[in-house]
């Protein structure tokens, strides 16, 4: 602390009001020698849990800690600080006030006018002047310590709307009978954060189930794989861990170059937060990746969470190599949470990315059913990841369009010159109203765009419509429940029942709010009224495609296209091809597998099988991120105008990670692990590793696996200390340039142990 400090905020001795209340009985009246302090104590343990903040690395009071606490809070409502004085105040001689002032970046101005500095004055009594404003601070005990000092127990309001930033805290002392006053400053700048819990804030949540989950909760799960076939992945936020915070208030300051006067905006630190996750526009967290060379950084599957890659930027001030979209999400969850943001992370499988705002999503294919590539850059990712904040969008003049909003880290276009995406209401989405503010179009289309087959026959001819698929887009929305580690399906709030003439008003209304002029050519091409598929002969041939969903990756499979004749008395021949492409999560084409032809005849009420098979060797090469694939089938039936198309994503499972403890957890306590996986592989893995997580603040552990021969067993044991008590998760990932991204998970509870003394050790293996 600072006394008389050249930088301090100061007020003249004639703002100094005297309130009466019980408390002037017991100050002394009398002159006495000029009040000074001794200390400010910030009172961490009653803040920590008062703002439920106490698990922040900043409020530890550990002694091994290298650096002093600093005290983190919520706006909207009263903290306390401690000050202790030379003597008792008098009330007709003493003079307190206090000025709160954001900590400025560099060549930023604070003013009182931008609320970026508050001036207060002490109250000691119950008639309040100040009812009207925001921010208040309040005498609530005086009291005499041991040492024959004074304590004055001060709570400090402040408000709802406050920049979300980091403050410091000047008090300016003046006695009468002194000819200037002195001024003491808080050592450390104290941080205060969006409040769920404060209904004037406006990221309010009512349901204490949902803040606990969405503001406190440091781990969470997100779900991969495609429409047929998905997974849960747990995450490890660790909001609450070392420099975590500051990084998250250095991007939106620095970074983001958002002025502190906008800081406690929501919507408009969610948008800051969208564009400076990635690196899109030559600044931000994580460098994007999706070559599947990653030889210079970290494959994105390795990642087990943020907290490494926001304190490798943090340090190094230079984008973290490498991520995808749910690596974005997942950073981008962290810095929410971490602010006080209500976020959460969703998954929507078979997600399209419509490149001219269309809001369709054409494939066109040639004579053979090949997809012509360069005729569109629109794409189906099986899946993408993005979040969802929790606020009141005032900006948009009224409360419809409150409460969730899409921001997504991994933004696929430029919204206003700059890689960012939302806050998107998605009532407004679920609505087809693309217009509305910010980027509702671009979400709408992934979630609700039609999918439409066109087949090229030449120049000069026109294109024929194959296919249309207006329900294959937006499945299974998905994120994790509150309060249990499993899959709570959202689709419902981004769209309406898939062939309800609600959702078909849904459709024509997005459409005829669209600007893109395939939108409107769109509209003339197709009648939007009906929505079914489109009609054909040569109905009397069905197709079946069979693919094995149990498949583990090191397997053989095989493709299985079934064709049925179901007219009783006239024959049919069909010819056609079944393609095995190996691809990205985002659709992107790596290499074909095998273009398999076939020509069969089928009799009436018969049926004929083709069958591909695929061998391991023919799919499988060393560092494949994801054993992914398209299935796509084409068929033509001779003297028939009808033509048979489908296009299925296709994956191969991976084994669990099986955790097992030993013993009964207890807080600060030794406890045994062991981490088993099997090599599905007929090949031996070499040179991997486990990473271990932890919630609570635990150092994330790496264990080196040297080898694992074919179709064989690996395990190993480690220990974790637990930080703290209550509800906690544990995850472990095994990543290897022949296998990666297999994983398990376990909660369990951590008691209080009876000796609880301080152990520095946080994880280590044996």
């Amino acid at each position: 602390m600072d006394s008389n400090s050249s930088g301090a905020h100061t007020l003249p001795f004639a703002f100094w009001q005297h309130d009466q209340n019980d408390l002037e009985n017991e100050i002394d009246h009398e002159p006495s020698a000029e009040l000074t302090i001794e200390r400010i104590d910030t009172c961490l343990e009653e803040n920590g849990l008062n703002h439920r903040t106490e698990k922040f690395e900043l409020m530890s009071t550990s002694n091994a800690k290298a650096k002093p606490s600093q005290l983190v809070v919520r706006r909207g409502e009263e903290f306390l600080v401690k000050l202790i004085c030379s003597r008792p105040v008098n009330l007709k001689t003493d003079a307190i006030s206090l000025v709160l002032a954001v900590d400025p970046i560099a060549s930023e101005w604070i003013s009182h006018g931008h609320g970026t500095v508050v001036y207060l004055i002490l109250q000691t009594g119950d008639n309040n002047e100040e009812e009207d404003s925001d921010w208040s601070a309040k005498l609530r005990s005086m009291q005499v310590n041991e040492d024959g000092l004074t304590e004055l127990l001060v709570a400090i309001r402040t408000s709802p709307n406050a920049s979300v930033s980091r403050w410091t805290l000047t008090i300016n002392v003046k006695s009468e009978g002194v000819e200037e006053s002195n001024s003491y400053q808080l050592d450390q700048p104290f941080y205060l954060l969006f409040n769920a819990w404060c209904e004037e804030d406006p990221v309010y949540l009512e349901d204490e189930d949902q803040r606990r989950e969405y503001v406190l909760e440091d781990m969470t799960m997100i779900w991969k794989g495609n429409e047929r076939s998905f997974y849960p992945r747990k995450w490890k936020l660790g909001q609450y861990e070392e420099n975590i915070l500051d990084c998250a208030l250095w991007l939106l300051g620095d970074v983001a170059r958002l002025s502190a006067t906008y800081r406690g905006n929501p919507v408009k630190v969610c948008r800051a937060l969208s564009g400076v996750v990635n690196s899109n526009d030559n600044y931000g967290v994580v460098t994007g990746n999706w070559s599947g060379s990653y030889g210079d950084g970290t494959a994105p599957t390795a990642w087990t969470g943020s907290v490494k890659i926001l304190q490798e930027y943090y340090r190094t001030e230079s984008p973290v190599r490498y991520g995808q979209c749910w690596v974005f999400a997942g950073v981008l969850a962290t810095l929410c949470r971490a602010l006080g943001l209500p976020c959460r992370i969703v998954t929507n499988f078979s997600s399209a990315h419509d490149t001219e705002a269309s809001l369709t999503v054409d494939v066109y294919l040639d004579e053979e059913g090949n997809v012509m590539r360069n005729f569109s850059r629109d794409s189906i990712w099986n899946y993408h990841v993005w979040n969802e904040v929790w606020l009141k969008r005032p900006d948009l003049g009224t409360a419809a369009y409150d409460g969730w909003q899409v921001i997504d880290g991994t933004p696929q276009e430029f919204s206003d010159g700059t890689y960012k995406l939302g806050p998107a209401p998605v009532v407004a989405v679920r609505k087809g109203l693309v217009n509305v503010l910010y980027d509702c179009d671009f979400v709408f289309a992934e979630v609700n765009a039609d999918k439409v087959f066109w087949r090229y026959r030449g120049p000069g001819r026109a294109l024929k419509l194959i296919q249309k698929d207006t329900a294959g887009i937006g499945q299974f929305i998905s994120t994790k429940a509150i309060g249990v580690d499993e899959r709570e399906d959202i689709t419902a709030s981004y769209k309406c029942g898939e062939q309800s003439s609600e959702a078909k008003l849904t459709m024509l209304r997005a459409l005829k709010l669209g600007q893109s002029c395939l939108t409107k050519h769109y509209l003339k091409q197709v009648k939007i009224e009906d929505r079914s598929s489109i009609k054909h002969e040569g109905r009397d041939v069905e197709f079946e495609l069979e693919l094995n969903d149990r498949v583990l990756v090191g397997e053989a499979f095989n493709i299985v296209l079934r064709v049925r004749n179901v007219s009783p008395d006239e024959p049919h021949t069909v010819s056609g091809r079944i393609h095995l492409n190996h691809i990205l999560y985002t659709g992107k084409n790596i290499k074909t597998i095998t273009s398999h032809p076939f020509t069969v005849a089928v009799e009436p009420s018969g049926e004929e099988v083709i069958e591909v098979p695929v061998a391991f060797d023919d799919y499988y090469e060393p560092g494949m991120d994801e054993a992914i694939f398209k299935v796509t089938s084409f068929a033509t039936i001779e003297g028939a105008d009808y033509e048979y198309f489908s296009q299925e994503d296709y994956s191969l499972r991976k084994p669990d990670v099986q955790l097992e403890l030993s013993g009964t957890p207890l807080l600060r306590s030794s406890l045994k692990v062991k981490a088993t996986f099997y090599n599905p592989l007929p090949i031996p893995i070499t040179a991997g590793s486990f990473q271990i997580e932890c919630s609570g603040l635990c150092k994330s552990l790496t264990i080196p696996i040297e080898f694992v021969d074919a179709r064989d067993k690996c395990e190993v044991t480690f220990l974790i200390r637990p930080s703290f008590k209550g509800s906690t998760q544990l995850s472990a990932k095994f990543q290897s340039n022949e296998l990666s991204d297999i994983e398990g998970s376990l909660n369990f509870e951590v008691e209080e142990r009876e000796e609880n003394n301080t152990l520095h050790e946080v994880l280590f293996f044996s």
